[in-house]
C-alpha cells in the first residue's frame, strides 16, 4: 500500500509529522448559511478534537504540536501544518492569507493541508492557495464522504456531487496536491455502495483525480444526531472483523499511485460511542497488518479492473 509515509520520504526525503491546527473557523452547516447542527457525525469540536488551542497564534499552536509530537521522535524532523477544525477556507481571504502565511513560513513546516468543504472555495481562494504553493507544498483536502446522495442528504453534506468535480478540477488546474476524504459505513449504504464510491475516485472525472484518500470508519460520537440514531436502533456499526476485509477491497481497487493518508481514523475516546473497538489504535492498526499480509492485498491488483 502506498501510504502517506512512503510518499513523504520519497518526495521530501524523511518521515513528516502532523500538526492539527486551529484557525478559528466554522461552517456553513453551522452558522445557518446551511444548516446549525453541523453534518450528522460532526462533534461540537467540527472534527478538530485533536488540535491545538485555537486561542493561541498559529506559531504558538505549531510550537505547542512540536513538543507533541517530539516525543515519539529519535532525532529532529520536519512537519504538516494541518488546518482541520470545521472548514478552513470558509473566511475572508485576507484572514486566510495570514493565517496559512504563518503556518507555510515557519522553518519546521513543509507542507501547509487545508481540510474543507468543495462548495467553499472561491476562485480568489484557489489563486491564494497556489500562490502559497509555490513557496512550499499546498494540499486541499476535500470532505467528499460519499458519492451517493440519498447518503449526502442523511449525512447533511449541503452540497451535491458536481461541486465537488468542479472543486477537483479547479484544484488540480491551479497545480495544488487534493486529497479526498471517504467515510467507509454510512447508515444505509451496502458494501457495493461504498466500493463505488472508491471506484469513482479511482477512475477519476474527465483525466482528473483525486491524488491520495483518507479512508475514514464511521465513528459514532456523543451529542450528534447520529448518536441518537444509533441509540434508537437505526443502523448499526462494523466489526472490525467486517471492516478488514471492506478495507482490503476498497484497497485493491485504488490506482497505485495514489497516496493513500489514512485506513481508519480514532475518535476521541471520550466522546466515542461506537464502535469501542477502534478506540485501540495499535490493535486496529496490527490487525490490518496482520490481514493484508494474510490476504495478500495489493493496492491497484483490481484497478481499473471493476
Amino acid at each position: 500500500m502506498y501510504t502517506l509515509n512512503d510518499y513523504c520520504r520519497e518526495t521530501f526525503g524523511e518521515k513528516l509529522y502532523k500538526i492539527s491546527l486551529n484557525g478559528g473557523f466554522t461552517c456553513p452547516n453551522r452558522d445557518g448559511t446551511l444548516g446549525s447542527r453541523g453534518c450528522i457525525f460532526c462533534s461540537a469540536g467540527g472534527s478538530g478534537d485533536f488540535t491545538e488551542d485555537p486561542h493561541a497564534s498559529i506559531t504558538a499552536q505549531i510550537e505547542a504540536g512540536k513538543k507533541k509530537v517530539e516525543k515519539k521522535m529519535k532525532s529532529g524532523g520536519h512537519y504538516i501544518a494541518y488546518f482541520q477544525a470545521y472548514t478552513n477556507t470558509y473566511a475572508p481571504l485576507e484572514r486566510l492569507e495570514a493565517l496559512f502565511t504563518a503556518a507555510i513560513s515557519h522553518p519546521d513546516i513543509r507542507v501547509l493541508s487545508v481540510a474543507t468543504r468543495p462548495d467553499c472555495i472561491p476562485e480568489e481562494t484557489v489563486a491564494l492557495l497556489a500562490r502559497l504553493n509555490r513557496i512550499k507544498p499546498v494540499w486541499v483536502e476535500l470532505g467528499l464522504q460519499t458519492i451517493h446522495e440519498e447518503s449526502a442528504r442523511y449525512i447533511r453534506r449541503g452540497y451535491p456531487l458536481a461541486v465537488y468535480e468542479d472543486a477537483l478540477r479547479r484544484l488540480k488546474e491551479a497545480g495544488l496536491t487534493v486529497i479526498t476524504h471517504v467515510i467507509l459505513g454510512l447508515p444505509g449504504e451496502t458494501r457495493e455502495d461504498m466500493l463505488e464510491t472508491i471506484k469513482y475516485l479511482a477512475k477519476g472525472i474527465k483525466d482528473t483525480r483525486t491524488d491520495g484518500i483518507k479512508l475514514q470508519l464511521l465513528h459514532v460520537l456523543r451529542n450528534t444526531d447520529l448518536a441518537e440514531d444509533y441509540l434508537a436502533g437505526r443502523f448499526s456499526v462494523m466489526t472490525l472483523e467486517e471492516y478488514l476485509p471492506l478495507l482490503a477491497d476498497c484497497v485493491r481497487r485504488l490506482p497505485p499511485d495514489m497516496v493513500v493518508h489514512r485506513i481508519t481514523g480514532d475518535g476521541p475516546k471520550s466522546l466515542l460511542l461506537a464502535p469501542l473497538w477502534t478506540g485501540n489504535k495499535r490493535l486496529v492498526l496490527n490487525a490490518i497488518t496482520r490481514y493484508f499480509k494474510e490476504e495478500q492485498v495489493q493496492q491497484g491488483e483490481l484497478f481499473p479492473a471493476d
